[in-house]
């Protein structure tokens, strides 16, 4: 008994030594494996990053086929991690796909981020560097990625916008247009003469060589208000220049209607009131 009790220690030692060196050696191969792959996926990525540069590839689609490459060679490198330790390749297949039905059912919403993402990409709405607004969202483009895209706001605030709130609501683009009309409100007295107020406000139109000269810069009175005769000011100028423009206006529209002896008024209201004996008089 003792003699058998010694050899089936010694062959399970052998067996757990063996397996040991086995596994370990699959393990340090498997952890080597991975790194290595990591560090590629990321030099390749780069590198097709440098090379889309250079051949000064649209910067919208940039990042989205950088993150492909990226993804790939580690799914490959996880593969290959895998076949370390004896998984077959069609176990792997079988494998990544319950594991995508089940992520694909858990992360409904996500996928919709990447489909949209795509969507954004095919039909182009908006670019990389273009201003945007979708109503509670607007922002410059910085980034459009698979699940998400990255905008600058007007106050330099960083925003990552799901890409399916992009997609599914009406969007404006403020920069795909290469004019922008501006229209201004301006207010005069009743005692002004409109004509000569028109012909103020045309001339100082005229007077900026930002201002299109096609189509022609117009003033109009659109509305009598309750306390002024409401003009409007119409003019084009390069979508860049918009709000250089219209900041020049501004200020430049009170001097401009005080020139020709027409002023801006303030709201007024005229109160009649009458006393009560007069009123029974009167009944």
């Amino acid at each position: 008994m003792n003699i058998l009790a010694v050899n089936l220690l010694t062959t399970l030692w052998n067996f757990l030594l063996e397996s040991s060196l086995h596994y370990g050696l699959n393990a340090v191969l498997a952890i080597f494996t991975l790194a290595v792959g990591w560090w590629l996926s990321s030099r390749f990525a780069n590198a097709l990053d440098r090379v889309m540069t250079r051949a000064s590839l649209d910067a919208t689609l940039r990042p989205v086929l950088r993150s492909v490459l990226l993804w790939m060679v580690r799914l490959v490198t996880l593969v290959a991690v895998l076949g370390q330790f004896g998984v077959q390749t069609a176990s792997i297949v079988a494998i990544l796909g319950a594991a995508g039905l089940a992520i694909g059912l858990a992360l409904q919403g996500t996928l919709q981020n990447i489909a949209a993402g795509m969507m954004l990409l095919f039909l182009r709405p908006f670019q990389v560097g273009e201003y945007i607004s979708n109503g509670s969202i607007e922002g410059t483009v910085d980034e459009i990625g698979l699940f998400a895209t990255k905008l600058t706001k007007a106050d330099g605030i960083c925003l990552f916008v799901p890409n399916n709130q992009l997609w599914n609501s009406a969007l404006t683009n403020f920069s795909r247009n290469n004019t922008r009309r501006i229209d201004m409100p301006v207010g005069i007295h009743y005692r002004d003469n409109p004509a000569v107020a028109i012909q103020a406000l045309q001339k100082l139109l005229l007077a900026d060589e930002r201002i299109l000269a096609t189509p022609a810069p117009l003033v109009v009175v659109t509305d009598h208000a309750e306390s002024a005769v409401m003009l409007n000011m119409r003019a084009w100028t390069t979508t860049s220049e918009y709000w250089a423009v219209r900041w020049s206006l501004a200020q430049n529209v009170q001097a401009a209607l005080e020139s020709v002896n027409c002023s801006i008024p303030f709201p007024t209201r005229q109160l009649h009131i009458t006393h009560a004996a007069e009123a029974h008089t009167a009944a």
